[in-house]
């Protein structure tokens, strides 16, 4: 599933054919994806100016001038694409971009200025999804009102995560994984943050608190890695990992950057380690680590 990385980049690469521009019409191919689309979606945008996009986790939010903003998610296999015109927007293509049209479900139909676009959301799996809601009622939205800080956001820090993991045996990556302490953390960044901070991903999440609730050292070396890690993957792009494309068709490069996810049984490359990465199984997802130098 594409994560904050990639849903950043895709907001990036979209921002410059949307932002300013009309929403002329909005093509709805089916009437759902993951779930139905809303009761009369594309008469509620079609003809509304777009103020703004922006990102909350791992939902792209397209504002509209009315108040109103879209709601989109990836899911496991969603992407964008531009189209100016005739001629798709121009990229450096890693790997070919499926260009089936029978999975192109949503096509956003653009004015800006005196020429006219196409941005195009394909998805296979048809996991993705789509909301409209008031911008004003976002915070109390289903999607939102339980969501932590991001973790790009000065809301995140040691002295908070402290308060949510004191006292708490839940292993260390469980708890990073929930959204209710920190929105948009993903499996992946998850893994590369506790491998760049050297912690184990079954330690307790309350062994990183002393016992008057302050954060210790390896819970403020945590924040930063998390930080740090989130930003490489954002500047790399994202990592296009199996469908994740950019929306000009180019593909992230993080993932050749990968420490310990998806590296299983590969030397660690933490200086001086001569361990080996192993994968692990926890409530249903892969945990890549080095038991040598992550504990």
């Amino acid at each position: 599933m594409p994560e904050l990385p990639e849903v950043e980049t895709v907001r990036r690469g979209l921002a410059p054919s949307m932002e300013g521009a009309v929403l002329r019409e909005l093509e709805l191919r089916r009437n759902d994806l993951r779930f139905p689309f809303p009761a009369d979606f594309a008469r509620h945008v079609s003809g509304r100016g777009i103020t703004s996009l922006s990102r909350r986790a791992k939902y792209l939010l397209i504002d509209l001038e009315d108040g109103k903003t879209i709601i989109a998610h990836l899911g496991m296999s969603g992407s964008f694409r531009v189209e100016a015109g005739a001629a798709e927007t121009p990229g450096t293509f890693h790997h070919p971009r499926s260009k089936d049209e029978k999975h192109d479900h949503v096509v956003f139909h653009l004015t800006a200025g005196s020429g006219n676009a196409r941005v195009i959301y394909n998805d296979p799996r048809r996991f993705g999804f789509m909301d409209i809601v008031r911008r004003a009622d976002m915070a109390t939205h289903p999607f939102f009102r339980d969501l932590g800080p991001e973790p790009t956001g000065n809301e995140l820090g040691a002295d908070y995560l402290a308060k949510r993991f004191l006292g708490k045996a839940q292993p260390l990556k469980s708890a990073l994984l929930d959204q209710k302490n920190i929105a948009g953390l993903g499996n992946i960044y998850v893994c590369e943050a506790l491998w760049r901070s050297h912690l184990s991903p079954l330690r307790a999440a309350g062994t990183l608190v002393t016992d008057t609730g302050k954060p210790t050292e390896a819970l403020l070396t945590l924040v930063e890695a998390i930080r740090e890690v989130i930003a490489d993957a954002i500047a790399a792009g994202g990592s296009s990992l199996r469908d994740h494309i950019q929306t000009d068709g180019s593909l992230g490069y993080f993932q050749h950057s990968f420490s310990v996810y998806d590296r299983e049984a590969q030397p660690c490359s933490t200086p001086g380690c001569g361990g080996t990465v192993s994968r692990i199984v926890q409530a249903g997802r892969s945990s890549f680590y080095c038991a040598s130098c992550q504990g």
